[in-house]
Order: structure tokens, then sequence, then C-alpha cells
């Protein structure tokens, strides 16, 4: 017995350790490795959760009140995979956030249900898809609930309406449609309610969302809400942040906002509101940003609305205001920022504006204003902006200006200033852009302008200025564009300006300059130099040939002497004249062209022929019969070349009709329009003299039918298993692709596939001819400059409503993943269809089938960077590469192109609007009087190319705001009073200042 008990006993304390092993994690820790098994962690950022600890408790991302979890923390680590619904069933979890992940699929009521400890739960920027649930309202504890960046989809629900603690909910940037429910105000508990860049439908502002008294931000931006505001929500005593942006709403400002006593910010913008700004705003002395941007507002600014002493910036501007610019903006004590620019403000500003604000940003431009610039306008020293162009100003340039050393722009354009500058304003350290054109500024450029280090654009054209031109310019390392045209300036061109090697653009036509033309240029980067109408003498320097990317030269107007040197040859110029000089000997070959004729005019010892151009003589050189024996052996050998190929392309020919045509009883057809033709027409029309294009997966074919239309058919060829692998995709994936997609789709903007024929490895999709090719080929080509403004405009708007239909009324919804100026094909009105839909994917498909995403789909320069770097795409990948096209469009220039050196036409744009002006990017080949319109759909696509899905507009609302930038309504005005013929514009959209 003793030795039995010794044995029970060992077998006792045996179990007894297993069994202390197995349970040494508690069961909390279970239960989140439970959550764990679900989900995928790439970056095994969840390294630490293991089961041979006794609590969860230091694990990443949990956290613990004694010895039970209450928070769980796993924001932005890579998680992959359903919602965990497991955690949900920790009886202490209060704090749950899966923010930024890629937790995917629904949510269900039943994984939700156990969570009633819950009081603050974080699912935003991850793909959820589906409907909300009803669950969410049910749990009672419940007070924060964020689910912005989703895809869920249909209305907001009855239940949640119901919530009985919630105090914050966000449901931005998702897929939610119906309306904004009214029920909504029932949560009295609310605080936050962000409801912002959904696709709900047209709606007005529910007036019961004023009886949320404790309300402090109400965010409804790209809601599709109209008709007018509501004047119940001036009850909101509360609020602080109100933005109402980006909808329909008309009417006027409720007065009652004026008893918005906590609000901060108003954003009103881009909208359609009307009437004026209320009297009563003057009251609201908290407000810090008020921005009624891109409406219709008239009447002027009421008097007081500057007096709050926490008002740091207001944004009023685009909003056709009239009146004066009132007095109270001078006695605001914190004003940091004010944008009043393009509207019809007049009058004269308030002598003390700046004494008393800490004016950082002052942007009245395009405008009527008149009288001069308020001597305190930095009078607190923090000034760095000051853009002023387009109006009336006159008077001399305050002194005071000269000791802002903190101004960065200084933007003054025509105006009516004069005086001479006071000297210290042109050394000022941290300048970068001085403009200056259009005034009567006189005096001299002063020598201390070697201390503004920072230069990089003077623009002082149309002035007075003259004297010489100081050689301290030389310090000036960062100057890329010295424009001085139309002054009075003399004297020699320094020597010196020859070593500013960031220079890009040089202009000083009509001027007084003399001496001769700098030597030893370092000028690698200029691509206009412009010396017109001076009194230049000497030689043109040969090292004007080096200048790579000189592309525009003119020195016409002057008194140079000697032969044009050979090496002008070796430049790549779009536009030259060395007309009314004194230039003799003979042209270089290539500038021998009737078409350069009027470049040379007024140049009496340039050698003459009946064309009055200059040929070189070969006779010299060669004998007559030596000269006659190279064209014999020429002829020849062009004879023998020419039949050479006849004969080649005969074999072709031949065979390639005998493949095509093999076993044609076997060719199958599936046709998705009523079709005048067979099959065995099309095999027939498929040779190479018919080719107009071809691709990674294959050529693409003209055919003319026997009944007169014109087909485009693209062979999808593969002979052998090596040339599948050779493509990008394989054949069947991307005719079965492109078939699936375009057989069912209808729409006047989606290229229309008539039928599709397979045999084999050969597949043949047949299309409607679209004679103008494609956009991307017309657009960078030599017939770029044939596209206008108007043509562009009606292109972009006609692809974007193709790609909305796609988004937005296919069920279930199309994602491209290839749109590029080159899938964008143009008909014989150069309407725009988009086509190639070899890599499109169903978002449902895309759903059940992620392996699909394997790989990423595009083309360089069109990739949204987060598809890139994530392979998780959705319709805003599609938006961002829509954005490209347009900027596309704008430019004139391809996604990647040398010139922008490590960035691509996104970036490129985005940092050189930002540093010099819009008008740095917009192609030189549309007509200026297209500006403002230009302006405001750049603004769309930099909008579409934002970095943050998030903020990137759905294409139903890219579609909307082209729209509303109306190319062909009335006759824009000309400052000198006559209309363009050619250029309309509908009070188009202002997305900023023009600065």
């Amino acid at each position: 017995m003793a030795v039995l008990g010794g044995a029970t006993a060992v077998v006792v304390v045996v179990w007894l350790q297993f069994f202390c092993f197995c349970s040494s994690l508690n069961h909390e820790g279970g239960l989140l490795l439970d959550a764990k098994t679900g989900l995928e962690d790439p970056s095994n950022e969840l390294s630490n959760w293991d089961a041979g600890d006794a609590t969860p408790c230091h694990w990443t991302g949990v956290a613990c009140s004694g010895d039970t979890v209450t928070a769980v923390d796993l924001a932005n680590l890579g998680l992959v995979g359903p919602f965990p619904a497991a955690l949900c069933r920790l009886p202490n979890l209060a704090f749950l956030s899966l923010s930024y992940n890629y937790i995917n699929s629904s949510l269900s009521d039943s994984a939700l249900a156990p969570c009633a400890a819950l009081a603050h739960l974080d699912l935003s920027q991850n793909v959820l898809v589906g409907r909300l649930p009803d669950a969410l309202a049910a749990l009672p504890s419940l007070a924060y609930l964020d689910l912005s960046g989703n895809n869920f989809s249909g209305e907001i629900p009855l239940s949640f309406g119901l919530f009985p603690r919630i105090r914050a909910l966000s449901l931005v940037a998702n897929l939610l449609t119906g309306g904004i429910p009214a029920f909504l105000g029932n949560l009295t508990a609310l605080r936050q309610l962000n409801l912002s860049y959904n696709p709900f439908s047209a709606g007005r502002i529910p007036p019961a969302l004023g009886d949320l008294a404790s309300l402090e931000v109400l965010w409804l931006a790209g809601c599709g809400l109209e008709g007018e505001i509501p004047p119940s929500l001036g009850r909101l005593s509360n609020l602080t942040d109100l933005d109402l942006s980006s909808n329909a709403l008309s009417g006027g400002i409720p007065a009652t906002f004026a008893n918005l006593s906590s609000v901060v910010q108003i954003e009103l913008y881009h909208n359609s509101l009307s009437g004026p700004i209320p009297l009563g705003f003057g009251n609201l002395r908290s407000l810090v940003r008020f921005d009624a941007s891109m409406n219709r507002l008239d009447g002027p600014l009421p008097d007081d609305i500057f007096d709050g002493p926490r008002l740091e910036s207001a944004h009023v501007y685009s909003n056709r205001l009239t009146g004066r610019i009132p007095s109270g903006i001078a006695r605001s004590t914190s004003l940091v920022e004010a944008r009043l620019f393009d509207n019809r403000l007049n009058g004269s500003l308030p002598p003390d504006l700046g004494e008393r604000s800490p004016l950082m940003l002052l942007d009245l431009s395009d405008n009527s204003l008149s009288g001069e610039i308020p001597a305190s306008i930095c009078h607190r020293g923090v000034l760095e902006q000051l853009l002023l162009m387009d109006n009336m100003f006159s008077g001399s340039l305050p002194d005071g200006l000269s000791r802002c050393r903190t101004l960065t722009r200084v933007r003054l354009r025509n105006n009516r200033l004069s005086g001479e500058l006071p000297a210290g304003f042109w050394g000022l350290p941290h300048l970068w852009l001085l403009e200056l054109r259009g005034n009567s500024f006189s005096g001299r450029i002063s020598p201390l302008i070697a201390q503004g280090a920072n230069l990089s654009n003077i623009l002082i054209d149309d002035n007075q200025f003259a004297g010489s031109i100081p050689s301290e310019m030389v310090s000036l390392s960062k100057l890329y564009e010295f424009s001085a045209a139309n002054n009075m300036l003399s004297g020699s061109l320094p020597a010196s300006l020859a070593d500013l090697r960031e220079l890009g653009k040089l202009d000083l036509h009509h001027n007084l300059i003399s001496g001769e033309l700098p030597r030893g240029i370092q000028w690698s980067k200029l691509s206009e130099l412009n010396l017109a109408d001076n009194a230049f003498t000497g030689g043109i320097p040969p090292e004007f040939g080096e200048l790579a990317v000189l592309n525009y030269l003119d020195l016409s107007g002057n008194l140079l002497t000697g032969e044009i040197p050979i090496q002008l040859q070796n430049l790549k110029l779009n536009e030259f004249n060395f007309s009314n000089n004194h230039l003799s000997g003979p042209l270089p070959p290539l500038f021998a062209l009737e078409a350069d004729r009027n470049s040379f005019l007024g140049n009496p010892g340039l050698c003459k022929a009946s064309s009055g151009l200059c040929p070189v003589s070969y006779g010299r050189r060669y004998s007559h019969s030596f000269i006659w024996l190279l064209r014999g052996i020429f002829i020849s050998a062009s004879l023998i070349f020419v039949i050479g190929i006849a004969w080649f392309s005969w074999r072709y020919h031949k065979y390639t009709k005998e493949n095509l045509a093999f076993d044609k009883s076997k060719w199958s057809l599936t046709s998705f329009h009523k079709l005048g033709f067979s099959e065995y027409e099309i095999l027939n029309c498929l040779d190479e003299d018919n080719v107009i294009g071809s691709g990674g997966s294959g050529k693409v074919y003209k055919v003319i039918l026997s009944n007169g239309e014109i087909a485009a058919v693209k062979k999808l060829w593969g002979s052998s298993k090596k040339d599948l692998e050779n493509v990008n995709q394989p054949i069947d994936d991307g005719f079965e692709a492109e078939v699936a997609t375009l057989g069912k789709i209808r729409h006047k903007n989606i290229v229309k596939l008539w039928c599709c024929c397979s045999h084999r490895d050969c597949k043949l999709l047949v299309y409607e001819y679209m004679p103008n090719g494609s956009l991307g080929d017309l657009l960078h080509s030599s017939k770029g400059g044939m596209l206008d403004w108007p043509m562009r405009y009606k292109i972009v708007l006609d692809a974007a409503e193709g790609l909305a239909y796609l988004h937005h009324d296919c069920m279930p919804p199309i994602v491209h993943r290839d749109v590029k100026s080159n899938n964008i094909l143009l008909d014989g009105e150069y309407g725009a269809k988009v086509a190639d839909f070899g890599v499109a994917k169903v978002m449902e498909m895309m759903e059940k089938e992620p392996k699909s995403m394997s790989r990423v789909a595009g083309s360089c320069g069109y990739i949204a960077p987060e598809y890139a770097y994530t392979l998780r795409v959705n319709e805003t990948s599609d938006i961002y590469s829509f954005g490209v096209v347009i900027l596309e469009l704008v430019t004139g220039k391809p996604p990647i192109d040398p010139e922008f050196g490590e960035k691509d036409l996104v970036k490129w744009v985005s940092s050189t609007v930002s540093q010099k002006g819009i008008e740095y990017v917009i192609d030189p080949n549309l007509d200026s009087c297209h500006r403002e319109g230009i302006s405001k759909v750049l603004s769309i696509g930099l909008l579409c190319t934002s970095s943050l899905p998030i903020n990137r507009p759905s294409m139903r609302k890219v579609v909307k705001m082209l729209q509303e930038v109306n190319a062909k309504n009335k006759p824009k005005i000309r400052k000198n009073g006559s209309k363009s013929s050619h250029c309309y514009l509908k009070d188009p959209i202002e997305f900023g200042s023009n600065a």
C-alpha cells in the first residue's frame, strides 16, 4: 500500500506540474491569442504575445487594471484579417483601437454583442465593408465610435439614433448613401458628429441637429447637402468647429450664427451661398478661422467681424465680396492671416492695418483696392507674405518693409505704385520671390541685393528702373529667374552673371544695355534667354551652343556682328530670333530653312539666295562628277532596299494570312451588340499594313468592314507557354477580365466592345474605332499644340464621367487599375472614352479573392502611393491616377520626365506651384485667357492626387467640380474691354489664390 501510495503521489505531482504549465497563461491571455490566430502579422509586431507568460499585461498594445485587460491598442501595426471577435469576450475591455490596419470583411452583430464594457472603439482607416451593424448602438457603455476611412455602405441605420451614451461619432469617408437622418438629433450627449465625405443622396441639413446642445464639432463637408442652412444650428452654443464646406448649400448665412459664442472655426467654402455676412459675426469673440470661400456672397464684410480678440485667420476669399475692407480688421489683436483675394472689394486699406495684429500673410489680390499700402503693415515684424496683385494701389513702398526681415514672398504685380524702393528692401535675407511687374517704380537696383541670399525669382518687368545691373548679383546663388524687360537699364551686362549656375530664365529685352554678350557662361539650366532690343555689340559667343536645355533665344534688335556660330545647331530651340542686327556670313545648315526666314531678317551682311536664306555651298568641296557618282550610288542602294522591303512584306503577309485563316471553322465569336459582319471578315483584315498600335499584350489593327464601319481589333497572341510568361499578365486573365468588364457596360464614355473571337491561344477583341487615337499619344506628340483648353476640358470631363460610371453606377463597382492618358481614347469629335480593361477588377471579386492583388497593376507615374506599398486597391487608386491625367492636360508634360529629376509629375507640380506659382506649370501652348479655368482644374487634379486616400474626392464629386468649372458659357472680358472670341468661362470655382 505504501508503494502504491507513493506511486499515486508521484502521479499527482506530475499531473499538477503539467496543469500548472498548461494554465500558466490566464483566460484573458488565451482570448488574446485566439484573436491573434485570426490575424496575419507580416511585420511580426505581436511577437511577444507568448503562451508561456502568466499574464498578457506587458504584451504589445495591451493595458491592464490590476490583472485584468482593460485596453487593447493595435493601431498602425499592419495587421490583416477580419475583425477579431475574441477581443469582445474580454469581460472588462473598455478601449479597443485597430485603426490604420487592414481589417477587412464586414462587422457582424454577433461579433460585437459581447463588448458590454466597451467605451471607446476605433476601427478607422481599414477596409471594412457592408452595412453599419445595429449591435453598435446596443453597447451600453460606448461613448466614442470612429469608423472613418472604411468602405461601409448603405444608409445610416435607424438604431444609430438610440446610442445611450455616445459622445463622439465619426463616419467620415465611407460609401454611405441615403441622407443625413434627422434621428441623429436624439443623441443629446453627442459632442462630435463627423459625417464628411460620403456619397449621401442630395438632401438638406436636418434642423433637428440644432437640438444637440452639447455638440462641439459638426463636420458635414462633402455630404451632398443642398438647400438653406437651418437657423436652428445657431442654438449650438457649445460649438467650436463647424464645417459645412464642399456642398451645394444655398441661401444666406443664418443670422443665428451670431449666437455661436464658443465657435473657433467656421468653414462654409465651396457652396452656393449668397447675401451678406451677418453683422452679428462681430460678436464671435472666439472665432479663429472663418472660411466662406468659393461661394457667391454679395455685400461688404461687416465692420465688426474682425473685432474678436482671438481671431487668428480669416479666409473669406473667392466670394465676389464688394465694398470696403472693414476698419475692424485693423483692431484685431490676433489676426495672423487675411485672405480676401479675387473679389470686388474697393476703397483703401485701413491706415493702421498691421499695427496691432501679428500679421503673417496678407493676400488681397485681384480686387479693386486703391490708396497707399499702410506703413504699419509689418509693424509687429512677423509678416511673411504680402500679396496685393492686380489692384490699383498707388504711392511708394513703405520704408518699414525694408526692415521686415521675415518676408518670403512679395507680389505687387499690376498696380500703380511708383517711386524708388527702399535700399534695404532689395536685400531682405529670406525673400525668395519678388514680383513688382506692371508698376511705375524707378531708381536703381541696389548693390545691397547681394544680401538677398534666398532670392530665386526677381520679376520687375514693365517699370522705370534705370542704371546698371549691379555685379553684386553674383551672390544670388539660388537665382532662377531674372525678368527686367521694358525698363531703362543701361551699362553692360556684368560678366559675373555668367556664374549663376541655377539661372533658368533671363529676360532683359527692351532696355538700354550695351557691351558684349557674356562669355564663359555656366548657365546649364537656362531654358529662356531674351536680350532683344538693346544695344549689344560684338559677336555671338560660340559657347551659347552648349546651353543644353535652352529652347527660347531672342537676340534681335541689337548691334551684333560676325557670323552665327555653327555650334548653335546643337541647341534644341523651339523659337529663336537673330533679326535686325549686323550679322554676316553663311547660315549654319540647320538654320537654312524657309520656315526660319523671319528669324534672320534685317541682317544685310548674311549671304543671300533667291529664298533670302543662305544655303550651304558644297560645290567648293566636291567636283561635279564626284557628286553625280554619290547620287548614283545612293539611288541604286535605295532601289535595292525598296525591293527587299516589298519582298519581305509580301512573304510576311502571306504567312500571316495562312496562319490566321487556319481552320476558321474552329473560331468562336461572342457578340455584345448587333453586328453586321462575321469573324471571317475580321480575320481576313489582320494584315501588318493595318497595325495602328502595339503593347505588352499584343497588337491593335484598324479594320475597314464591308458595311462601311471601322473597327479596332486587339489581338492577344501567345503561341507557347514561354510567350505567355513574357508578358505582364497571362493572356487568358487579361482577355477574360476585359470581356467580363466591357461586355456588360453601356456608357457613352466607355469604349464599346462589339464582340470577341477566340481560337486556342489567339484572342481577338473587336472595339469601335477611335480615329483620333489615345490622349497620351496626341498630347505628348508634336500635335499636342492643337489641343486648346476647351478641347482639353471636354476630354477631362468625358473621362471623369466614364470613371464615375464604373465606380458609382456599376453594380458591383469596377476599379480600372490602369487609368492613364494612353488608355483614354478620342473619337472623331475628340470625345473621350476610357479603354483597356485588361487589369480591371470588380470590387466584390477583390474582396473574395485577395490573392488577385498579389502584384501591382498600373503604369509608372500613375500608381497611387498607398497601392504601390500595400497592394490595397479601391476606387481611390483610380482617382489618384485620374488626377495625374488632369495634371498632364494642364501642364502638357508626361507623368515621368527627366526634367523633374527624382520627382514625378505630381511632386513637380506641387513643389513648383508652392515655390513659384501656378503660371510656371501651365502648358505654354494654352491661351492665357483661360488661366482661371485652368487653375481650377489644376486644383482638382492636385486634390485627386493627395497622398492620403481619405482626402481624395469621389469620382462623382470630381465630375461635379469639373462641371462647375464650365469653360463654355460667357466670353471673358479682357482688360482692354474687348471680348475674346474663343475664351469662355462660367464663373469658375475658385480654389485659392493665384499666388
